[in-house]
């Protein structure tokens, strides 16, 4: 791989995965809302009028209700509060996307999984839209939240917080400057520009601050951002295309 990006602008192409790889026309993130109000009214014994507006007040503020939860002083057990909250998601609304994986396979970039969600929501979407072979690895709730680490903290690392955005940087151990951050979150978007990443916010045509550039949908990056395809020759892509017999590993 090294010899397809000697000549290329950018090493690494990071993305963010729900909202992002797909549509969020999926329904995926409002059936995801709906299950985080019903396990904080039925296992955290919140007062249900008001668990709506709690839970899109916590998502503001701290990046995820999750963290919001346990920044009040909330305790739980995050395995299990992704079980409840990912384990009854529809996932069957998620369609293989062969046009897309095309366009991750043709990247001679490093492709890395940046996503605030926990390792089995992360490995069960990748292999609904079949795109399991298209990245080197993934920085999910896991790889940010040591175990062990988290649970003696009042913190829950996580995408907006910059220090989320350094930690990717150390733990794919890549140049910023040399990295194109995907996100569909106007506030990830901004975090990513001030850890020095160059910005793509996804499902919109509108640029948000910090965005170096808007696509409606990932399915346009080809059209958008040419330069990723810079220095390589159709010899070294009909290589890269050839999908890897490896599986996506949890970076850590």
């Amino acid at each position: 791989m090294d010899s397809f990006t000697t000549g290329a602008k950018f090493e690494c192409l990071l993305f963010d995965m729900d909202d992002t790889l797909y549509s969020m026309s999926s329904g995926i993130n409002l059936a995801c809302r709906h299950n985080i109000i019903d396990y904080m009214a039925h296992q955290l014994a919140i007062e249900e009028s008001e668990v709506p507006k709690m839970c899109l007040d916590l998502y503001k503020e701290y990046g995820t209700t999750m963290a919001g939860l346990k920044v009040l002083g909330y305790e739980f057990d995050y395995d299990e509060f992704h079980a409840d909250v990912h384990g009854k998601l529809p996932y069957d609304k998620l369609k293989p996307d062969p046009v897309l994986k095309q366009l991750l396979l043709s990247m001679p970039q490093r492709k890395i999984i940046f996503t605030n969600a926990d390792k089995a929501h992360a490995a069960e979407v990748l292999s609904r839209l079949g795109l399991e072979e298209c990245f080197e690895g993934v920085i999910c709730f896991e790889t940010l939240n040591e175990v062990g680490q988290s649970k003696s903290s009042t913190r829950i690392l996580c995408k907006p917080l910059l220090e989320a955005m350094e930690a990717a940087i150390q733990i794919a151990k890549i140049d910023p400057e040399r990295t194109i951050f995907f996100d569909d979150s106007a506030r990830n978007i901004a975090a990513g520009k001030a850890a020095g990443f160059r910005t793509v916010v996804v499902g919109t045509s509108v640029l948000v601050p910090g965005a170096d550039v808007a696509l409606e949908s990932i399915h346009n990056i080809k059209e958008a951002l040419p330069e990723i395809w810079e220095g390589t020759n159709q010899l070294d892509l009909d290589s890269v295309i050839q999908p890897a017999s490896v599986e996506t590993v949890i970076l850590a």
